[in-house]
């Protein structure tokens, strides 16, 4: 099973898989509410808006493993459509790190970021960017969506 197998629950509880972005770049984030990184959901909601049309995506996973989201999805999806606009998925709250792990994060959490740190998710907003082919670059909490890094990572790999 590939990066592109594995499958995760929208809120609506429909099943998909990265497969149908398997030629995109897509930006993965745990996302959290209630937390003081949520203005982040901003700045992830410019690059989608700047670069959707080329083949990106974000895709917000929300989880509740620090204590700072929501409990409903209605709750989630009002909180992230009145407060910032969010127009990319957000999808149904998973769990990062833990005996329960869901299968996405247990395989992207295989990367190292800049500072070589691999395995457990540190906080929210924790980024993955997937490139086509499934090559993954991860990004720490606090590194912001549009950090210089990312944006050349994000615009190396879209068509022109």
């Amino acid at each position: 099973m590939t990066l592109y197998d594995i499958p995760f629950t929208t809120m609506d509880g429909a099943e998909m898989t990265l497969a149908e972005h398997e030629r995109d770049v897509v930006l993965v984030v745990n996302v959290a509410s209630r937390c003081g990184l949520a203005p982040q959901y901003a700045t992830l909601e410019e690059l989608q808006k700047r670069y959707q049309d080329r083949g990106f995506t974000v895709l917000g996973f929300p989880s509740n493993q620090f204590l700072q989201e929501y409990g409903s999805n209605e709750k989630i999806a009002e909180f992230c459509s009145m407060t910032y606009g969010v127009t990319f998925p957000v999808l149904d709250r998973v769990r990062l790190n833990g005996r329960h792990t869901h299968p996405l994060y247990a395989e992207l959490k295989k990367t190292a970021d800049d500072t070589g740190h691999s395995g457990k998710i540190r906080w929210n907003f924790e980024k993955f960017l997937v490139l086509p082919g499934g090559d993954v670059r991860r990004y720490a909490p606090k590194t912001l969506p549009d950090d210089p890094a990312i944006v050349r990572e994000i615009e190396a790999h879209l068509p022109r």
